[in-house]
């Protein structure tokens, strides 16, 4: 039996945490459980700056959420063109799930959300995806069969789903964005059966 399909993202301002909303429902349309995890902010000295459960939101993530899980799809606001600091301080302590190859062979999938059109969509994707492929993930992105991809003049990347946030705590996702993160989502869980 699969283990759950696990959405683990960043969100400051609710965009990326939209995002993750909609990757999760599509993978819960291809009959698999999405399972929803944060990680908590971290302080200026680099160090969790968390209580022990969120006051609001999804749950914090887990070591045991990644050895359990069926697939990833991994999500953060773009800081500076690479992911923010409070998703790679977590990525940065998997090292035990990275010597026993717990996630090895699963499959993953990137997003991200930017304040401005040309913000770095692309890099923080592909930043997100180097500690993936050292998991021995096999990354997955989004294909041109899916019509959105020519046509948007939003977020959208054959690397994965992006959000155009278009200034500061806009976090409504346009049709083209909800239609490209259920994509993901769906094809994120197929290959999870696929390859389970």
């Amino acid at each position: 039996m699969l283990g759950p399909v696990l959405v683990l993202y960043y969100s400051r301002n609710g965009a990326t945490r939209n995002m993750a909303n909609k990757i999760a429902q599509g993978i819960e349309t291809q009959g698999l459980r999405a399972m929803l995890r944060t990680v908590p902010e971290v302080s200026s000295g680099l160090k969790p700056d968390k209580a022990s459960v969120p006051e609001a939101g999804d749950p914090y993530v887990s070591h045991q959420d990644l050895v359990d899980c069926s697939g990833l799809a991994l999500g953060s606001p773009t800081r500076f063109g690479n992911m923010a600091a409070a998703l790679k301080y977590f990525i940065d302590s998997t090292s035990s799930q990275w010597l026993s190859g717990a996630l090895a062979d699963k499959p993953a999938t990137v997003f991200t959300s930017t304040g401005s059109l040309h913000g770095g969509q692309e890099s923080t994707l592909l930043s997100m995806m180097l500690p993936l492929l050292h998991h021995g993930m096999l990354i997955s992105g989004l294909p041109y069969t899916i019509p959105q991809l020519h046509s948007t003049t939003s977020g959208g990347s054959p690397y994965g789903a992006t959000h155009h946030a278009q200034g500061k705590h806009e976090s409504k996702l346009t049709d083209d964005e909800r239609i490209l993160c259920l994509a993901q989502g769906q094809r994120l869980a197929l290959l999870a059966q696929k390859l389970g």
